[in-house]
């Protein structure tokens, strides 16, 4: 799924509730921004291993925020199974 098509998805926005969507199973797809903290990333990312949940990267914070259609940055963005 491109970044650009995250606007029109069902998703959770921020690494708290993207966790919270994978810990549940309800996440298809987690997009992680290459400039956010590590100590917020990795364990995202161990947790969609665990769960066999494919992880992307989005250039920015700034451009996933963007890509979401909020103002503010986003470290991470689950899209939620329909």
């Amino acid at each position: 799924m491109p970044i650009g098509t995250l606007k029109d998805a069902k998703k959770v926005v921020g690494a708290k509730q993207a966790a919270k969507a994978v810990e549940k199973g309800q996440a298809c797809l987690v997009f992680l921004a290459e400039d956010a903290d590590n100590r917020v990333t990795v364990p995202l990312r161990e947790a969609c291993a665990r769960a066999g949940v494919k992880v992307e990267t989005a250039p920015s914070m700034g451009e996933l925020g963007k890509a979401c259609g909020i103002e503010v940055g986003a470290a991470a963005v689950a899209v939620i199974k329909v």
